[in-house]
């Protein structure tokens, strides 16, 4: 019998005007960006926190610490990477990744295939094993006032 697990990770960061926009590993054309202690790509950082759940080994905030500089202003990218090592390592395999973004704008749809050809192979997948959806809020709340961004991922893995 093939032993299977669920994780599901989420994340959310404010917006700010003037900063660089991180989103599935691309910088995305937009007049704000995220705030964080890395790169604050709150796609990568949900996926990361699905997997590391699913694997039983904490969070992404346990292994790379916001209060530590090592990580200021890293590409998140790392840590996708990194996150598929630690739990290659237990002996695990990405099978899927389903993803929910939720913004007003920029609009998402014409970044996916992008998003998912830069992840694919951080996860030792193919981009047929990645979903990647998005919503707003209908201008509700944080995000429909465009002070903030969230990302919801889903992952199976399995030995």
């Amino acid at each position: 019998m093939t032993n299977i697990r669920v994780g599901m990770g989420y994340d959310v960061h404010q917006l700010e005007e003037g900063r660089d926009f991180w989103m599935g590993g691309i910088k995305l054309p937009a007049t704000k960006g995220a705030v964080g202690h890395s790169d604050a790509d709150v796609l990568i950082h949900a996926i990361c926190d699905a997997l590391l759940g699913a694997a039983n080994m904490r969070d992404i905030g346990f292994h790379f610490k916001n209060t530590d500089d090592r990580w200021k202003g890293m590409d998140s990218k790392f840590f996708l990477k990194e996150v598929t090592r630690m739990i290659t390592e237990k002996g695990w395999k990405v099978g899927n990744v389903d993803c929910t973004i939720c913004l007003e704008k920029p609009k998402i749809g014409p970044h996916i295939d992008a998003m998912k050809k830069t992840m694919a192979p951080l996860m030792n997948v193919t981009e047929e094993e990645i979903a990647i959806k998005a919503t707003t809020t209908e201008t509700l709340g944080y995000v429909g006032r465009e002070e903030g961004v969230n990302a919801s991922a889903v992952v199976l893995i399995y030995k």
